[in-house]
């Protein structure tokens, strides 16, 4: 097969930003997945499924990429110091 034939399209474009952020990384795609049941409002549910094929992966992403910016911010605040009893 050459580099040529290999079809991306159902991959999420990388972007500057998630690079700066290390949004992206070695284990993105190799999560263990579990399958949940999720209440979504049906416009942004229709939304997401009108990107077409890998909506429900684009999700993961962005949720991912939230979680890691959360724990990116909360590595940087200062923790508050453990009170002495």
């Amino acid at each position: 097969m050459r580099d040529e034939d290999i079809d991306f399209s159902d991959i999420p474009e990388l972007t500057p930003e998630m690079c700066r952020y290390k949004v992206v990384g070695h284990n993105m795609f190799t999560e263990p997945r579990d399958e949940v049941t999720l209440q979504i409002d049906r416009d942004v549910l229709q939304w997401y499924q009108s990107r077409g094929s890998g909506w429900d992966r684009l999700i993961n992403f962005l949720l991912r990429s939230y979680m890691q910016e959360q724990q990116r911010k909360w590595a940087k605040s200062p923790q508050p110091k453990a009170r002495r009893a």
